[in-house]
This record gives C-alpha cells, sequence and structure tokens, in this order.
C-alpha cells in the first residue's frame, strides 16, 4: 500500500515499535501518524469529550515512546498492543472523571439535602455498579478486555477481534463465556 508521497509502501507498524524501542525518533513520528487517528477515535468512543480525549491520545503516544521496550513482538502486534493501551487509558479517564463527580456530590450533599428517593436510587446505583466491577473481576483478562471494548466502547465483534489481534470465532466464545460467568456470579436469572 504506498504512503502519503504514493511512492514507497507504509512501514510496517510492528518494525517501526522495534525501531521506537531502540529510541528513533523518526520511527515514533511515523508510527504516530500511521496510529493516531485510530487511537483518537477509540479514545473518543469510550471519553466522548473531544478535548479530553485529543489530552488521552497524546498520554498515550507518550506512554507508546516511555513503554516501547516492553513491547513484545512475540507477544501480539503493536497496533493491538496500543489500542489495548488506549482502551485502558480512555477507561481510567472515565474513571477518574466518575470519581471527580462522585467526590462533587458527596460534597454536594452535605450542603444540600436531596430527597430519600434519589439519594435511595443513587445508593442503588452505585452498589450495582459496584458488582458489576468486582464481578468482572473474576473473568480472564481476554474475556475482560473483549467485554469492556463490546459493552463499555461499544466496539463490534469484528472490531474487538482486530482490536485484541484474535481470531472473531475466539472473541465471540470469550465474550459468551464471559458473559455467562457475569450473569452466574451476579445470580442474574436466565430464564
Amino acid at each position: 500500500m504506498p504512503d502519503r508521497d504514493g511512492g514507497t509502501p507504509a512501514p510496517d507498524l510492528d518494525e517501526l515499535m522495534a525501531r521506537v524501542a531502540r529510541g528513533d525518533q523518526a520511527a515514533f513520528g511515523h508510527l504516530y501518524d500511521a496510529l493516531a487517528p485510530l487511537v483518537h477515535g477509540l479514545v473518543l468512543r469510550v471519553v466522548r469529550d473531544p478535548a479530553q480525549s485529543e489530552e488521552v491520545t497524546q498520554e498515550v503516544f507518550l506512554e507508546v515512546w516511555q513503554q516501547a521496550k516492553r513491547f513484545d513482538a512475540d507477544r501480539g502486534r503493536a497496533r493491538a498492543w496500543i489500542t489495548v493501551m488506549a482502551h485502558r487509558r480512555a477507561v481510567d479517564r472515565v474513571r477518574a472523571a466518575q470519581a471527580a463527580a462522585d467526590r462533587d456530590l458527596r460534597e454536594g450533599i452535605k450542603d444540600f439535602q436531596e430527597s430519600y428517593d434519589d439519594v435511595e436510587h443513587r445508593v442503588e446505583v452505585a452498589l450495582e455498579s459496584e458488582r458489576v466491577n468486582k464481578a468482572l473481576e473474576s473473568l480472564t483478562e481476554v474475556q475482560k478486555q473483549a467485554i469492556r471494548l463490546a459493552y463499555y466502547g461499544g466496539y463490534t465483534y469484528g472490531e474487538v477481534a482486530t482490536t485484541l489481534g484474535l481470531p472473531l470465532g475466539t472473541v465471540k466464545t470469550r465474550i459468551r463465556d464471559g458473559m455467562i460467568r457475569l450473569r452466574d456470579v451476579l445470580g442474574v436469572s436466565h430464564g
């Protein structure tokens, strides 16, 4: 596939990662150019705020530069490694924003007495969210990643497979098995 200049083929992302791991700034620039739109799009899907998404995208590439030596081509593709890193950072940002909102809510409750029904509803939602997060921890790492991408990230099974560098059938099986496990852990009726 020709590059933007129309001549030479686009560089192999795994090879670029190997060069980045050796401190090659030009390779990092090529890697950034190749993957920044994908990373930004993924982050934007999770974070939803354009300004924060740009910030998280920059953080991801800073982490890529700093952690490039940890990339192991024998364990996966550079694209998958970076997109999983981006998804984790995006989810962390959402969680941090939720934690800040929760802190603000706690402070607001001190200053303003809400109705009993509102407080009761928020507590129920928070407890249910905590139950689901604890249940997710009982899954394998691949199941957690696949379910988070599919259900929190809005990814199709095909996009999850591409992001994780796994066959589509494997992703479908992992998500199905993970959802069955979550159902059992949460005690949800399946009738």
